[in-house]
């Protein structure tokens, strides 16, 4: 990345608090992405950096996988949940708690 690119934009990871993904019953993972403050929240918001489009992108998954996405403002969140490919716990399945998943939105670039 350049020096000018770096100036223009900062990473998810970096502007978040807390970027994690849980179990949401055995067939869904829900992801938070919590901001410190309102402004860095406005602006991650604003930017549309984080969109169902951008998880289709980044978990490489139809639309249809995407269950919820919400922009949470009392809680200065973004929250989306995914439909698994197979239950929790059952054979093939890599992640039986979906605590592991939240890595490919640590890069994720935000225009600031």
């Amino acid at each position: 990345m350049t020096a000018a690119a770096d100036m223009s934009s900062k990473t998810l990871s970096e502007l978040a608090k807390t970027i994690r993904s849980k179990n949401a019953g055995v067939d869904q993972i829900t992801f938070d992405v919590v901001f410190r403050d309102r402004e860095t929240y406005e602006l991650v918001k604003r930017s549309r950096a984080l969109s169902p489009e951008a998880v289709m992108r980044l978990y490489s998954i139809p639309r249809e996988r995407i269950t919820t996405f919400v922009e949470f403002d009392p809680a200065l969140a973004i929250k989306f949940t995914i439909r698994r490919e197979r239950p929790s716990g059952s054979p093939g399945e890599r992640d039986v708690f979906g605590a592991q998943q939240y890595a490919p939105l640590f890069d994720l670039p935000v225009p600031i």
